[in-house]
């Protein structure tokens, strides 16, 4: 594929809100985990919560939108000065031509937890004031956030699970490619619910100390919540350290419904996809940020294909012990952290994670460090064996 430019980009996790809280999080090794104690949310686990998040408070015209997961919207795009440069981008190239693209696994799906609360008891009619196609259904991110900035172009949300927010970057990049759009927006949100919380725990794959993953006594996942944001572009004339969207790589396995493939097929053929996207060979990769969700089947199956693609040369390092795991905006998430590692020069460890198991022999990161990365490389993995990665590089 032809490089793009990553113009803007903005994270707000558990870490904090903006690129600075994120920054010095993974530098010193901090994880935002917390005990749960979400909502009514009676499970013993942690969560990666967002901060003042129902303190935001969304513009008059756009009071339809209200849930969770759109003041998580809003709180990201108002990040880094992010929407400043959209709307730059909107003055360049009109209203017409900036595409949104998306990505979540559970949109606002709290709203309805919270309106079921309030049925009729006598008819079991939803309250006249929930408004399912802006707040649950997974379209609503995607429609609000042309509505903020008032774009008539084209919108699309995905939600493949944990892959969502990784595969924006390749539905963007086609469009950019076919001309129909000039700038895209793209990234992922996701906010916490019961429905979540309650589901992965009755799956057994929620941990009940902070998730540690690739240790060799991880027992499972950390829920979090976050919201990323990129603007990309076509390169142009890119200034030197500039961050540019090099290939990306999908494959649908179909193995199961929520394990991985155990030999980690569709993982390698999507980093396959991925390096031949970019031109790239395996060699060219400076680090990887893995999927590593800290369940003992996701790290494994990931990790034999890092092994048969890459050995273990590469450096390795999964930031979910520091965010939890963020659902449908994952991928958008890691794919922010991989633009730190290729501007300021460092690779981030995995907080939580002790003794890195011994039958995935990768040269796994425990600690930050300093180093220079050219190119990185993020694995996204979700249920169905829907699986994307992303190579990211800097312009010289």
């Amino acid at each position: 594929m032809t490089p793009l430019l990553l113009s803007a980009y903005t994270a707000t996790t558990c870490l904090g809100r903006g690129l600075d809280a994120t920054r010095e999080a993974l530098l010193v090794g901090r994880s935002g985990l917390v005990p749960c104690a979400f909502e009514t949310v009676q499970l013993a686990t942690w969560i990666g919560e967002v901060a003042a998040v129902d303190a935001e408070k969304l513009p008059e015209t756009l009071a339809s939108y209200d849930c969770r997961n759109n003041r998580l919207t809003q709180m990201g795009l108002e990040t880094d000065g992010f929407a400043d440069r959209v709307r730059e981008t909107i003055a360049r190239y009109g209203k017409a031509r900036v595409g949104v693209f998306l990505g979540t696994s559970t949109a606002g799906i709290l709203q309805t937890e919270l309106a079921y609360r309030r049925r009729d008891p006598e008819t079991g009619a939803l309250p006249d004031d929930f408004h399912y196609r802006t707040t649950h259904n997974s379209f609503s991110l995607a429609e609000f956030t042309r509505d903020y900035f008032g774009l008539e172009g084209m919108a699309m949300a995905i939600s493949t699970a944990c892959s969502s927010s990784a595969k924006v970057f390749a539905a963007a990049a086609r469009q950019l490619e076919l001309g129909t759009i000039d700038a895209a927006i793209v990234g992922g949100v996701d906010t916490l619910c019961l429905t979540t919380l309650y589901g992965f725990a009755s799956l057994q794959l929620t941990s009940t100390q902070p998730c540690r993953p690739y240790d060799e006594a991880r027992n499972g996942i950390s829920v979090g919540e976050g919201a990323a944001f990129a603007l990309l572009e076509r390169c142009g004339q890119r200034a030197a350290g500039s961050v540019l969207l090099l290939g990306t790589g999908e494959s649908s396995d179909a193995y199961h419904m929520s394990s991985p493939h155990p030999e980690g097929l569709g993982a390698k053929m999507a980093m396959e996809a991925a390096l031949r996207s970019a031109g790239l060979n395996a060699s060219d990769i400076d680090y990887i940020n893995l999927h590593g969700t800290s369940t003992p089947a996701n790290d494994a199956a990931e990790g034999k294909a890092v092994v048969a693609l890459f050995g273990n040369g590469v450096p390795c390092s999964s930031t979910k012990g520091a965010t939890g795991h963020t659902l449908g905006a994952a991928g958008a998430v890691e794919a922010i952290i991989c633009a730190l590692t290729l501007t300021d020069g460092f690779l981030p460890g995995s907080p939580g994670t002790e003794n890195v198991d011994p039958a995935i022999p990768i040269d796994y990161l425990l600690k930050a460090r300093d180093g220079k990365v050219n190119r990185a490389l993020t694995n996204s993995f979700g249920f169905g064996g829907s699986n994307c990665s992303l190579i990211l590089g800097v312009a010289k």
